[in-house]
Order: structure tokens, then C-alpha cells, then sequence
């Protein structure tokens, strides 16, 4: 189909992707109810506990059942990114660019599959779930197509004017270590994978946090970043609650940065946090008006 799908050409779409779209739903109706497990180091682990989902737009229908990671779990995925994160910044730029658009190209190619289980998940039409799955794909592309024609932020400055001495001057972005992505629950994919995209191709390890309302869409990410070879301990997914598994993200010695996308409690407590330990760490918070 010759059609790019953006929010701006949503809305006089052809009728193949509405029949692409109903086949995909029928599909996955056919395999709803399955149990999902958290990604950790590179590895599928099946939790202790599980939450039980029912669609918004039809309680009868259930979703699936999935993990509530714990204590551990957290801290697992803590230290499989911490132990990743040498070699994923020494990973050149331009493989951690191949694998976001090999990443990209999976979404794309699933982006019936994924709307449609955003579709049930969150309660979104089919226009707004199939827009907000391709926006996910070209965050994947916009930031390893950026990040390459940068070079990697890595630029010469002009030299410091001081009579007999010379002093040369760099301006280059360095990674910072573990980044923790919490996302929120009305564009889980979206605010999820550009984030956890914005994070890997500068050379930071990952651990994804979902809404706990909305647990499926993370794991359909992790899904997709699995399946491009991601290595082992870069990206890892968690759902569970903010009390339990985002605190001890949010409180982790090896967290160097998060990202936050939710209400404004949560994401003053996350800034002060990160503020108020050893040394202040960066902190971006996109905080609604809930």
C-alpha cells in the first residue's frame, strides 16, 4: 500500500488499511488471554504475580494476564543494564543506528498487529491507534538519522582567543549510564519508544517501566527491540506498580537519568529525587494536569 500513514493523513485514509486493520483485530481476538512475561538481560522471566487485563471498550474481553515485577526483578533489570552499558557505549554509532531502524522497520511491519492491541488496551479508534504506532517508527528513525548526521554530537568549537597559547575546545555528548523510562497510559507505545529510542542511540542502557494500566504495549516494544538484536541487558521491560518497581527504579544507585511522562505528584516527587541525591541527575518530566 502506497500510503504514509502520519496524524496529518489519518483522516482520508484507503480502504485497504481499514481491511488490513479488521483483519489484524480478528486475529489477535483469536489469541487474546495469554500470559506475558517481563523481558530482563535479554531473556523472557515469567513473574510471581500477574494482573489480569479487560479491555475498557468491553470488559468481557480479556486481554491477557500479565507480570508485576517485584523487588528483584527491578533490581535485576538494574544490573543487566549497568553491566550492558560499557559495551553499548562503545558500540558505534553507527550500529546503535542500525539496530533503531532495524527496530523501526519491525514496527512498521507489526503496526496493524500493534494498533489493534492499542486499540483494546487504551479504548483508542483505529486512526489514532495506527498514527500513534507509526509516529513510534519514525522516532526510531528520526533519532538514528539525527544522531548520524551529527555525528554523534561530537563537533569542534572555535579555540579560545588568548594571546600564545592555544587552547582547542570540543563540544561532545557522552552518555550517561542507565536510563529508567516510566511511561503513561493514554500513548504507551509513543511515549514510550521515543524515549527508550532518544536513550539507546546515544549510548545509554534502558529499563522501561509501563503504566500499569497498560502493561501490553511495552511489552509489545520489548517485543520489537528483542527481535532487531538488541544486546543482551540494553533494553529491558518492567510493569508494575509505581510504589513497588518505580520507586526502587527511581531510588537505584545505578539510575543516571529518567525520563517521566504522567501526573504532576509523581513527577515533582521523581525531580526532587533526582535532585536531591549526591549530585543532582537529569530528570525530563512531561507532567499533565491530573
Amino acid at each position: 500500500m502506497n500510503f504514509k500513514l502520519t496524524y496529518a493523513t489519518m483522516f482520508n485514509p484507503p480502504e485497504e488499511m481499514h481491511t488490513r486493520f479488521d483483519a489484524a483485530m480478528a486475529q489477535l481476538n483469536r489469541s487474546l488471554a495469554a500470559t506475558h512475561p517481563l523481558y530482563i538481560n535479554g531473556e523472557d522471566r515469567i513473574a510471581a504475580n500477574h494482573d489480569t487485563r479487560r479491555s475498557p471498550i468491553d470488559q468481557r474481553r480479556v486481554l491477557g494476564h500479565f507480570p508485576l515485577a517485584g523487588l528483584d526483578d527491578a533490581n535485576d533489570a538494574m544490573a543487566a543494564a549497568q553491566a550492558a552499558f560499557p559495551s553499548w557505549r562503545a558500540t558505534s554509532m553507527s550500529e546503535r543506528a542500525r539496530l533503531l531502524k532495524r527496530v523501526a522497520t519491525l514496527i512498521e511491519e507489526r503496526v496493524y498487529h500493534i494498533a489493534a492491541a492499542l486499540a483494546l488496551e487504551v479504548g483508542k479508534n483505529r486512526m489514532e491507534a495506527l498514527g500513534e504506532v507509526q509516529e513510534t517508527a519514525d522516532f526510531f528513525n528520526l533519532y538514528a538519522d539525527d544522531f548520524i548526521r551529527q555525528n554523534g554530537f561530537d563537533h569542534p568549537l572555535p579555540d579560545d582567543p588568548l594571546p600564545g597559547f592555544r587552547s582547542r575546545n570540543r563540544s561532545v555528548m557522552k552518555p550517561y549510564g542507565v536510563w529508567v523510562v516510566i511511561a503513561p497510559y493514554n500513548f504507551p507505545f509513543a511515549l514510550a519508544g521515543g524515549p527508550v529510542a532518544a536513550a539507546l542511540i546515544t549510548g545509554n542502557t534502558v529499563v522501561l517501566k509501563t503504566a500499569s494500566d497498560t502493561p501490553w504495549s511495552g511489552r509489545l516494544l520489548a517485543d520489537c527491540l528483542r527481535d532487531a538484536g538488541m544486546p543482551r541487558g540494553v533494553f529491558n521491560y518492567l510493569n508494575g506498580s509505581g510504589s513497588v518497581v518505580g520507586e526502587t527504579l527511581l531510588q537505584h544507585a545505578n539510575t543516571a537519568g529518567i525520563t517521566f511522562t504522567g501526573s504532576v505528584d509523581v513527577g515533582m516527587h521523581i525531580y526532587r529525587s533526582m535532585a536531591n541525591g549526591r549530585y543532582p541527575r537529569p530528570c525530563i518530566a512531561e507532567m499533565g494536569g491530573k
